[in-house]
């Protein structure tokens, strides 16, 4: 009996405390893009100047995520996955890592009060948007690909306002709890000073 309620409690998404990104009308070209981006299928992969630099860099983030996520074949599969994503997006994979934190508390099945989904706790509608009806939004690389496409588009759309950008994402605009956490979180806890691509 015991087991199986494990079984079902580690089954279940996880309620997250996140807020809910607000639909916003988007102009067909900012659809078409954004829509572009989180169809991509090319297989993930990390940039940097050199291997070493890639490894210093997933050894460093690795061991900071150990407590969070104690399986380390899942630990590298994020780390890969928010480093590719958000270099796609033109982010620091470091803020993604914050964005994470405070949005989900990097557990893949958060779902929020609002909806919202998975480690970046994207918005069902968002799909409906700029996807296809095929995706899942608690699949990895979908939900880092929407998260990040979605937070850079706030981020254009604010003139690279951080703090905007950060409570459109999570549907608090003008509220300074959501925007500090995330900076306090990527500034902190995720800083990172070797080259990052």
């Amino acid at each position: 009996m015991r087991k199986l309620a494990l079984i079902v409690l580690v089954a279940a998404p996880l309620n997250a405390l996140a807020g809910a990104q607000q639909y916003e009308p988007l102009a067909d070209s900012v659809r078409a893009r954004l829509s572009q981006q989180v169809s991509d299928r090319a297989v993930p992969a990390m940039h940097f100047r050199s291997s070493s630099d890639a490894s210093r860099w997933l050894a460093e983030m690795d061991a900071r995520l150990e407590r969070r996520i104690p399986d380390r074949k899942q630990r590298l599969e994020l780390l890969r996955t928010v480093h590719y994503e958000a270099t796609r997006a033109r982010l620091d994979p470091q803020l993604v890592l914050g964005v994470i934190e405070v949005e989900s508390g990097f557990r893949k099945y958060a779902v929020s009060r609002a909806g919202a989904r998975g480690y970046m706790q994207v918005m069902p509608f968002w799909v409906k948007l700029i996807g296809q009806p095929g995706h899942n939004l608690f699949h990895l690389r979908t939900n880092l690909a929407y998260g990040c496409a979605i937070l850079r588009f706030y981020i254009d759309k604010e003139n690279g306002d951080y703090y905007r950008a950060l409570g459109r994402y999570n549907g608090s605009l003008g509220q300074p709890d959501y925007p500090n956490l995330v900076l306090a979180a990527w500034r902190g806890r995720w800083k990172y000073d070797g080259p990052t691509a």
